[in-house]
Order: structure tokens, then sequence, then C-alpha cells
């Protein structure tokens, strides 16, 4: 098999955690000069993490980068969590402070700060946001690759499509039960969530009056669900903006407990500015001494 990951240089960090087993892992190339498509995409797949971001330096300004994202499957216009980790793992070698990534959604500004301990914190500022409706015929095919019922869903936070760099579908489950027993039709997700260019579907329920737990399947992406989702966040935060006013509010999202990999997501909201800001620390991930299996 091919070894794309060590001919990239790719670097392994896990966002929204401080610690290496938390969060969602992330895939990230400092300089990307030089690969085409392909071979970005063949490496994200090698890889295997949700998403795999790929720097460009933009020439003549060294904290700016033109940033693509890849899943296992295809590319996505904006990552949270990968750009969370890139912006890290740039922070540890130049020094913090502000970057700007040029990514397909739009440009991202994100600020590298000193976080928790040793670790470094990253919060990036989303592109304008929007929300949409859901059209009846989907927001029930969706249901039905869930196996949910209409009646489990919270009615105080409706269905709605929101988009802060990528589209993702918000489902507001009634209990925490119903939102910790995640089974779903791959398959049929994933064809309704390419028909409507979904990345993925926030899966949300409130536990506090700013606080929420989500998750986040990822079928598109040839992933059943991602640990922590920023783009997500970025979008929940512009939902709850639209649909309840919110203008000045810090939000708390705790995702991947479900899965074993606890992480931490900060929203932001500020007066006048429709933008989204999502923050959160991350860590390197040590490799794994031990030789891989061939396949």
């Amino acid at each position: 098999m091919d070894d794309y990951t060590a001919a990239a240089e790719v670097l392994r960090y896990a966002a929204f955690t401080t610690d290496p087993a938390g969060g969602n892992p992330a895939g990230v190339v400092l300089d990307a000069t030089g690969l085409d498509d392909a071979t970005q995409l063949a490496v994200a797949a090698e890889l295997g993490y949700s998403e795999t971001a790929f720097l460009l330096p933009v020439a003549g300004d060294g904290r700016r980068f033109a940033v693509r994202y890849f899943s296992p499957k295809a590319e996505v216009p904006f990552c949270g969590h990968a750009t969370v980790a890139a912006a890290v793992a740039l922070g540890e070698r130049i020094g913090a402070g502000e970057l700007l990534f040029d990514t397909l959604a739009g440009p991202v500004p994100v600020l590298v700060e000193p976080g928790p301990g040793d670790t470094l914190a990253a919060t990036l500022t989303s592109v304008e946001p929007h929300v949409e409706p859901v059209a009846p015929q989907d927001l029930t095919e969706a249901l039905a690759a869930l196996g949910w019922q209409e009646e489990e869903l919270d009615p105080l936070l409706p269905p709605r499509i929101a988009y802060a760099g990528a589209r993702h579908l918000v489902l507001a489950a009634a209990t925490r039960a119903r939102l910790a027993d995640l089974s779903y039709d791959f398959e049929r997700l994933a064809a309704l969530m390419t028909a409507l260019d979904l990345t993925t579907l926030q899966l949300v329920h409130r536990t506090g009056e700013r606080e929420f737990d989500v998750r986040d399947p990822f079928p598109v992406g040839g992933v059943v669900e991602d640990p922590a989702t920023g783009a997500a966040a970025a979008a929940f935060g512009a939902y709850l903006r639209e649909l309840h006013g919110l203008t000045e509010a810090e939000l708390t999202l705790h995702q991947g407990d479900d899965l074993g990999r606890p992480g931490i997501l900060r929203v932001g909201l500020r007066a006048g500015d429709p933008r989204v800001r999502v923050s959160g620390t991350a860590v390197a991930i040590p490799l794994d001494p031990r030789p891989r299996a061939a396949g």
C-alpha cells in the first residue's frame, strides 16, 4: 500500500480537547505544495480521520494560508476542527497570534492564544452564515433514515438547515436518551445529504440555558459519526441567533461523549456581527510506535 501520509508529512492533532485520546482527530499538512487533488484525497483516505487540512503558504505573508479540507471520500468547503488543529500546529511553530485561512467557503480569521496548561487554543471566525427552512419531504426522509419520530423532536428548536461555511441540517432531540440512541441507515442518509449538499447532521439536545449535547453523523465523508464538529457548531450558533434572537452569547457544546472521545466547543455570538466564533484547544497525537498492519 502506498504510504501517502509519510510522503505528505502529515501531522496528527486532536481538536477541542486537551487529551490526545479525546476530541476529534484531524490530519494537518502544513505545506501541501505539489500535492494534487487526487493525492490530497488519497492522504485523507489513508489517514482515515474525518478531515485532513492541506495548507499552502501565501507568498509575502507568513501568517496567511490557502486551506483545503478532505474527508476520506470527498473535499468539503470548510472544516472547523481541522481549522483549529491546523492553527494550533502553526502556533506551535510560528507563535501565537492572528492567522488568516483562505478556504473554499471564504476567508476565515483564526486567533491562536495560550490555552489551559501548556496547550494552545484557537478561535475561528466563520464566514457570514445563513439559515433556511427544511422541505417537509426532506425532513420526513431524514427522520426515516435516522429511525426518529417527529414527536421525538424538541418543538422549541425546530428543524432548519444552517450554514456557516458548510451546510448542516439541525435536528433537536427532546430527550438525551433519543440523542444517545444513534443507529441510522448509512446509505439512505448519505443519499439525502448528497442531494441537499449537507456536510453533517447537527443533532442536538439542550442540557442548560446555554449548553447542549451534540452529535454529527457524517456518512457523506465516509464516517459514521464526527466526534467534534466546529463547522456545525458555527452553523448552530447562526441557527440560535436566527430563531431565538441571540445577539451576545457564549454557548458550550459537548460532543464526543457517546463515542468515548469527549470534547468541548465554545461558540460565541457578538452584537452587530453576524459571523460566529468557535473556540477550542488542540493537542498533538503521539505516533503509535507499533508497526502498521499490512493491507
